[in-house]
């Protein structure tokens, strides 16, 4: 497991605040996520992730060509979306984004599609959000077809047909490492074996035991599909620093700003410092020193049983400095205590 697990980070493109305390301009924030990744590449992390959102508190709509930019400036690290928003979006271009951006990268490209936390794509982009499910389930019918042939031959009511179409560029070597975000529905899964796609599970509160059965459908899922499961990735939010008394000082006003930004959208209460702290003890937020979330990480593995972590370690207004900081801990002490620990009996 040592040898093929794989550690990424995931951002949203949080707006950040400066030395003074302002917001930065949405622009600065997007250069300094190229800066961000091309630290990440340095330090030896395996993936780097963009979510596309369009709000104000997240500076990237286009992740693809933010991502190109990083592929520019990277040497080995893979590159891809967390997640792109299928649901309001065309899958040729989607396909053609990323087959794009895997000829930029020299092969380094991946997408996670998914159906979508937040959904302002929809009214901007003209779609009905009453087709949530629909239109999801209608689009990814496509974009398999674009993964798996070289031809497209493709007939639904949603869009005009495709006859012998060839989609270009197209990618240079295998296909396009796809994977499906899920945040834990059985349909879910059952839809990622059906598309013998990736399984991403983005557990961000509570505790991860609660996702054992959605690991264990996926491959009996795919065992009864006549094939070998594929990989499981868990995107959980995480933060790192010297030690846990500065991690938890650092994190928790910034912490509390987004959830209870976004709680009181969806209805939530506030959030309480107890509320954090159990998050970090028993749930799924990986914050504190080196050792305290490589011992963490360790003990998802092995419960879940999974080969890649990606930790989303933009954290609300969270100052870039402190997350060029917990990105160099992350590359440089959390991995190897890792790799370390899941190498002992």
């Amino acid at each position: 497991m040592t040898s093929t697990f794989e550690f990424g980070l995931d951002t949203f493109g949080d707006v950040t605040t400066a030395a003074d305390g302002q917001l930065l301009a949405q622009p600065q924030v997007i250069r300094n996520v190229i800066e961000e990744a091309v630290l990440a590449d340095r330090h030896g992390i395996d993936f780097f992730g963009i979510g596309e959102h369009h709000r104000k508190d997240f500076a990237v709509s286009a992740p693809e060509i933010v991502l190109s930019a990083i592929a520019a400036r990277t040497e080995r690290i893979r590159l891809g979306s967390a997640v792109t928003v299928l649901s309001s979006d065309d899958p040729i271009r989607v396909f053609q984004r990323f087959s794009t951006l895997d000829a930029i990268s020299n092969g380094r490209a991946e997408v996670i599609l998914g159906r979508g936390s937040f959904i302002e794509s929809f009214p901007l982009f003209g779609y009905d959000l009453s087709k949530y499910e629909e239109l999801f389930e209608q689009k990814l019918d496509l974009f398999s077809e674009l993964v798996t042939k070289d031809v497209i031959d493709y007939e639904e009511d949603w869009r005009p047909p495709l006859k012998d179409q060839r989609i270009y560029p197209p990618i240079g070597d295998g296909q396009l490492k796809t994977w499906i975000g899920v945040g834990g529905s059985p349909e879910s899964v059952i839809r990622a074996v059906r598309h013998d796609m990736r399984l991403m599970l983005a557990i961000i509160g509570g505790n991860p035991q609660r996702f054992v059965p959605y690991v264990d459908l996926y491959k009996k899922a795919s065992e009864q599909a006549g094939r070998p499961a594929r990989e499981v990735g868990v995107h959980s939010p995480g933060y790192i620093a010297e030690n846990d008394e500065e991690a938890r000082r650092d994190l928790f006003p910034h912490f509390k700003k987004i959830r209870d930004r976004l709680g009181r959208e969806r209805g939530w209460p506030p959030v309480t410092e107890r509320d954090f702290d159990n998050e970090i003890e028993h749930g799924s937020l990986y914050a504190g020193s080196p050792e305290t979330v490589a011992k963490k990480i360790v003990n998802l593995v092995r419960t879940l049983g999974i080969s890649r972590f990606q930790m989303k370690y933009s954290a609300g207004p969270m100052e870039h400095e402190k997350l060029m900081n917990s990105i160099a801990l992350y590359g440089t002490k959390v991995i190897p205590l890792v790799r370390s620990m899941l190498a002992q009996p």
